[in-house]
């Protein structure tokens, strides 16, 4: 289900297992609501400066049946406990954000970063991103230079030219923009959204430690799945970037624009977004580092989440 763009990363939680401990140890996030000019946006808030203020993270989920809440769960409860206040928003058309009356395409969903930023007086920030969520974050770093401290990629979206690689990733992303335009996309994905062990098989593909996919986690995402929210959104956004011979957006040719520190984490079993792509960017972005998790999956994260989770405070706090 995951590919070079995001193709369907689903990750899901309930109050304990499925995040992979106990939220009842941290700050428990609240529900709140951001009126834009276009419409209303869902955000979780984990606050949890009475530890000490150090940063606002602004945290950006992927696509398929992601929210805030199904990625960063785990991540927003550490980083409060960390003493970070922690934000994290349903995207438009995700989660408890209804659909925008503009179509999902990248370069305005990275112009929604902007307005929720905005939005929330946003002035001294670090983002970070999943998937289709880092590829608004390197976005939204290059369309605002100099506005976030610092960032940071997890399996990023926007380094690549085809969602395939290989003597047949040529033919392979042309089948996969007629399965699009046919709608034969679609359909498949609203078949794995509807049937467990398809999606059990395909959480195999992100999420490589046997440990990490729970019961409880295939039972979150079955919900999600359920309830629906993105795919209808995240199809619109495909139809923007998977164009007949490449993908609409790589960003690889500015990286070296970025001005700020930016952590890239990546595993290097990442089927969707391959190691090589992530070891490239970091090449070409002037303060970045690199955490290759080993045998990790494209949810890296919650693949190896004491690793990412200890890198990612620790990148935080060099910010200061």
């Amino acid at each position: 289900m995951a590919t070079g763009c995001g193709l369907g990363h689903e990750v899901g939680c309930d109050r304990k297992s499925a995040y992979g401990h106990n939220l009842e140890a941290g700050v428990e996030p609240k529900r709140r609501t951001l009126d834009l000019p276009w419409g209303t946006v869902s955000y979780l808030e984990w606050d949890g400066r009475s530890r000490g203020k150090t940063l606002d993270v602004l945290l950006l989920h992927g696509g398929g049946l992601d929210s805030a809440r199904l990625s960063w769960g785990a991540l927003g409860d550490a980083l409060s406990e960390a003493g970070h206040r922690v934000i994290a928003p349903d995207h438009p058309g995700y989660g408890r954000s209804r659909p925008p009356p503009w179509p999902a395409a990248q370069d305005r969903l990275v112009s929604y970063v902007g307005e929720f930023a905005d939005g929330l007086g946003l002035r001294d920030y670090a983002i970070g991103g999943l998937s289709l969520g880092g590829g608004m974050t390197i976005g939204h770093l290059l369309a605002r230079p100099g506005e976030a401290r610092g960032a940071i990629l997890f399996g990023s979206y926007g380094l690549m030219d085809r969602q395939f690689e290989g003597a047949l990733a040529a033919p392979a992303h042309l089948a996969s923009w007629v399965m699009l335009r046919t709608g034969m996309l679609g359909a498949v994905m609203r078949a794995y959204a509807g049937n467990r062990k398809l999606m059990e098989s395909s959480l195999r593909n992100i999420i490589r430690d046997p440990a990490q996919r729970t019961p409880e986690l295939v039972d979150a995402i079955m919900a999600e799945a359920e309830r629906g929210s993105g795919l209808a959104s995240f199809e619109q956004w495909q139809r923007d970037q998977i164009l007949w011979n490449r993908l609409k957006t790589n960003y690889t040719g500015r990286l070296d624009s970025i001005g700020c520190p930016v952590l890239i984490v990546h595993g290097d079993r990442d089927n969707g977004v391959p190691v090589a792509h992530a070891r490239a960017a970091a090449r070409r972005i002037p303060d970045a580092r690199l955490l290759v998790v080993p045998d990790a999956g494209h949810w890296v994260q919650r693949d190896r989440p004491e690793e990412v989770t200890s890198a990612v405070i620790e990148f935080l706090r060099e910010l200061g």
